[in-house]
């Protein structure tokens, strides 16, 4: 018989009465042993260690005893937890749903020893469930109530927290100003009026010396100190905040699906930095610099846009190339778009004077490498422990549920996605004749997972793959790895329509009512050509699926596959020829 180890777990909310000889809790432990020794004939034993938690409120899980028996069953030390009634785990079904969630993730079952109640059973996963819908009902009338609380506040001129703005301090639910940041502020604002454009002022600000200042969030992490970008000047100069005001923006309803949103502006109780006709002018200015009509813009299909780089820091420019879809296309005008990012000299002095150059110049197929990097970002995501390490952060035993649980969605994400999450992550991406070095931000790393970094922690860390470039017949191709192996995001379509092809004619052939002559000519190649490709239908599974998955050797291409002396008619050696080491 399996031994089946409890653990009991008791609390008391309060203090009295528990410098009794027997308090609350002993009696609590002690129908809980009751109730185990009578499932001895089940395998349940009960271990040494005690938890319990005396004077401690059931709305928390920050409670010493329950933190510490969430350390054991991460451990694989308790195999079922039993309470004297369900309230003394938790008087909270929001975190009721969280407790059940880190207990099914390590396949744990608590027992109610006055309920009835007992998740090893049908009837208890019912009642389960039942909690846990309630549970979800909690969280959106709780959400609700913050967001109404949140516009009322607002619309009595309230700051209601989060980072308060350049130019301002927190102050009880207002703000006061910080006078040396408040200067910036207007010279940000009289500086945009004396140039002109957003792209003069930062220029002008990095020239005179001007930074963004070093300012620390309420939980300790240091930002800013370096020059202001665009985006963040833009963000100062269209904040009303600054006039007096507060906005506050809420959902107005959906459209076509989405959810759309309304920004409303309130007076606010916290001084003004700039002059309501100061800001007005700078509102018209921004305005008139918006040309036409500003349409909604899809994302861009170049996800590595501004991030990758070669060995001298310089960028690689996103690119495209048409070209006609197909020789047999039905329509003229069909055509097809490749994407590259190329080397900024091959752009600016050709291919000719960037071949003469030292430095090596790129053109890399965008997909490819798009492919390789979202997949070592999922390959980080999908180890939670060795990524804790490399980020440096502050993890607890009772942490470990719910990192699993953001790491799993962060790599469904980056299947769906992956534009928004790339560009927040990777600080830079480093392209080498020795490999790919993936910097990555381990703060907003942090920030995804929601946890604390160590203090000493470096801002960020390289993640390496071995790539390299290689020309097969007319294209480029980046393999990965020692094996030789292409970097593809599917099977290549061309290669995909001759084992098509060589499958039809075969049957053809096989039904032996027209000879491989006729075939061909009625197919308009040549019969050569035609038994070249029939020769495919007999390659093995394993090349077949590797056609289609794209994961053949760097160098077979379709001119390699109809080659008659390329490789002979037993599997085991076409794999050999044909497939990655």
């Amino acid at each position: 018989m399996s031994v089946v180890r409890c653990a009991i777990y008791t609390r008391k909310s309060s203090d009295e009465g528990l410098e009794q000889d027997f308090n609350s809790l002993d009696a609590q432990r002690e129908a809980c042993a009751a109730y185990i020794l009578s499932q001895a004939s089940e395998g349940w034993t009960l271990v040494d260690t005690v938890y319990d938690d005396g004077g401690i409120s059931g709305g928390t899980l920050e409670r010493p005893a329950l933190r510490r028996l969430l350390a054991d069953i991460e451990a694989g030390h308790v195999d079922i937890i039993v309470v004297y009634k369900v309230d003394r785990l938790t008087r909270s079904l929001l975190d009721f749903a969280k407790l059940v969630e880190a207990f099914d993730r390590k396949g744990i079952s608590f027992v109610s020893v006055t309920q009835s109640f007992n998740t090893t059973t049908s009837m208890g996963r019912l009642t389960l469930n039942m909690l846990l819908s309630f549970a979800q009902f909690e969280r959106e009338v709780t959400a609700e109530r913050i967001r109404d609380k949140l516009a009322a506040s607002k619309a009595k001129g309230m700051w209601m927290g989060g980072m308060p703005p350049l130019g301002y301090r927190p102050d009880g639910r207002s703000l006061s100003i910080i006078d040396d940041h408040a200067d910036i502020v207007r010279a940000i604002y009289a500086g945009y009026l004396n140039l002109g454009t957003v792209r003069e002022l930062a220029d002008h600000l990095k020239d005179q010396g001007i930074a963004s200042p070093r300012r620390t969030t309420g939980n300790g992490r240091n930002y800013g100190g370096g020059p202001f970008s665009r985006g963040q000047l833009y963000q100062i100069l269209k904040n009303p905040i600054y006039t007096g005001h507060i906005a506050h923006r809420r959902r107005s309803g959906l459209s076509k699906g989405k959810a759309t949103h309304e920004t409303k502006i309130y007076p606010g109780n916290h001084p003004a930095i700039i002059s309501q006709d100061q800001w007005d002018t700078v509102q018209a200015q921004l305005k008139e610099q918006t040309q036409g009509t500003r349409r909604g813009r899809s994302p861009s299909t170049s996800l590595l846009a501004g991030l990758l780089v070669d060995e001298e820091g310089e960028p690689l420019i996103a690119s495209h190339a048409c070209k006609p879809a197909s020789h047999k296309s039905s329509s003229s005008n069909a055509r097809r778009r490749y994407r590259y990012y190329v080397s900024k000299q091959l752009v600016r002095d050709g291919a000719a004077q960037a071949k003469s150059a030292n430095t090596p110049a790129w053109r890399i197929p965008a997909r490819a490498i798009e492919q390789l990097v979202i997949k070592e970002i999922a390959t980080l995501f999908a180890d939670p422990l060795d990524l804790a390490g490399k980020a440096e952060l502050i993890l607890q035993p009772a942490d470990l549920p719910r990192l699993v649980q953001c790491c799993d969605t962060i790599i469904d994400q980056l299947k769906i996605k992956p534009a928004a999450l790339l560009q927040q992550l990777i600080e830079r991406l480093a392209l080498s004749s020795t490999g790919l070095h993936i910097s990555i931000r381990a703060d907003a790393l942090a920030e995804q997972l929601k946890l604390e970094r160590q203090q000493t922690s470096t801002p960020s860390f390289t993640l390496t793959t071995h790539v390299r470039l290689t020309r097969t017949g007319h294209a480029m191709r980046l393999i990965a790895g020692a094996g030789g192996s292409a970097v593809q995001p599917t099977g290549e379509p061309h290669l995909i329509k001759l084992l098509i092809r060589a499958r039809r004619w075969w049957q053809t052939l096989s039904e032996g009512e027209i000879t491989p002559t006729s075939l061909a000519t009625r197919e308009g190649v040549t019969v050569s050509y035609l038994l070249r490709v029939v020769r495919l239908a007999f390659l093995s599974p394993t090349i077949v699926t590797a056609i289609i998955d794209g994961t053949l050797r760097a160098d077979v291409d379709a001119t390699k596959l109809l080659d008659a002396e390329t490789y002979p008619f037993q599997w085991r050696e076409q794999e050999a020829m044909l497939l990655p080491n």
